[in-house]
């Protein structure tokens, strides 16, 4: 039985150490705790003589996107999504641009209760396909995502989950185990990276995406918001996209997306299209089918075109679809060449609409 009236839930993953502290297993950050203390992402505390997440049912607001918002060009394409996250973060970004949610420290930011068939229930009335755990990381509210995402397939919805990949070896096995539709933010390609902006480690999120290619059938793709002077080099372009081809293979779509000034780093200028647009070639010639600029206005290389024969498949201006030449198998109408992805038979039509949402009460 879910809490009705509690924000606070038992945890899992975690252990006693020798000395009587509490390590947080959720995420590779390890997070080893005395009573009463928090981790680093704020919504994970030791209470007594255990780990407890803090943020049970509770969110800092839903709305209806397009499921490219996400960004997720091969899943369902056209459909509306319900979006939500909670509060907090395990990872300190410094180019965070959802940073008001991911580093927020007051629980009174998140809204009422907001229980996982309140969630599902909503989501069906009003139309969408999936639910989507957004805005901040799930990694960090893994009981509460894997409740809602349960309540989502009990009634037919998928569920998405837009994160980090920042995430313990036995955690990710339950955490992904629920979701249908992954987008992975692999935010750069060296350590240092990692190591001076976002306080993490490379190879933790390269662990990650390896164990969604080679153990789950979960539909991923990336994500790489490209800042100039910190990942937007031709070399980390070209190493970043030849280390995906070896290991995923050509199919798994690639998102370069631009950079605006915020949080800690208001002093970098706005990503150049231009930069997207190298980054984009240089991964197509290593091989990758799927690859996508973001952030901008660009129909001609947001939109995705069929590897066989050059046919435009799906058209796309900002969240707005127009061509579609995919069959009801997801081939290109033109020559059949497959194109990789969850598709219906027909698309959706969302089109670029947010619409905030209000949560509906479950039926008894």
């Amino acid at each position: 039985m879910f809490p009705a009236l509690r924000q606070t839930v038992p945890g899992r993953y975690w252990h006693v150490l020798d000395d009587g502290r509490i390590q947080c297993d959720v995420c590779p950050r390890f997070c080893k705790l005395q009573d009463g203390q928090r981790g680093l992402c704020f919504v994970r505390a030791r209470e007594g003589d255990q780990i407890v997440l803090t943020t049970w049912g509770r969110s800092s607001g839903f709305c209806i996107d397009p499921v490219e918002k996400k960004p997720l060009n091969h899943f369902l394409p056209g459909t509306p999504v319900l979006s939500f996250g909670t509060a907090g973060c395990n990872l300190t970004c410094k180019f965070c641009q959802n940073y008001e949610i991911s580093k927020a420290r007051e629980m009174d930011l998140l809204g009422s209760l907001a229980t996982p068939d309140m969630i599902a229930q909503t989501a069906l009335a009003h139309g969408c396909r999936a639910v989507a755990f957004t805005y901040n990381d799930p990694v960090i509210f893994l009981e509460y995502a894997v409740d809602v995402a349960k309540a989502c397939h009990k009634v037919g919805l998928r569920t998405i989950a837009v994160t980090a990949g920042y995430i313990g070896a036995e955690a990710r096995v339950e955490f992904f185990r629920h979701m249908d539709a992954a987008n992975v933010d692999l935010k750069g390609f060296s350590d240092e990276f990692y190591r001076k902006l976002c306080s993490a480690r490379l190879a933790e999120i390269l662990d990650t995406i390896l164990y969604l290619k080679q153990e789950t059938g979960v539909w991923f793709e990336l994500t790489n918001l490209v800042i100039p002077g910190e990942n937007d080099s031709d070399l980390e372009f070209d190493e970043m996209t030849q280390w995906i081809m070896r290991h995923l293979g050509p199919d798994v779509p690639m998102h370069f997306t631009a950079f605006h000034p915020d949080w800690k780093m208001m002093d970098h200028p706005r990503t150049p299209v231009q930069t997207l647009i190298r980054a984009r070639d240089i991964a197509m010639r290593n091989g990758l089918r799927y690859v996508y600029v973001g952030n901008v206005h660009d129909k001609a290389h947001a939109s995705t075109w069929c590897h066989g024969c050059g046919q435009i498949l799906i058209g796309r201006d900002w969240y707005e679809l127009s061509d579609w030449n995919l069959d009801a198998q997801g081939h290109c109408t033109r020559c059949g060449t497959p194109c990789a992805g969850v598709f219906a038979a027909q698309p959706g039509t969302w089109g670029s609409r947010r619409q905030p949402v209000r949560l509906i009460a479950a039926p008894a």
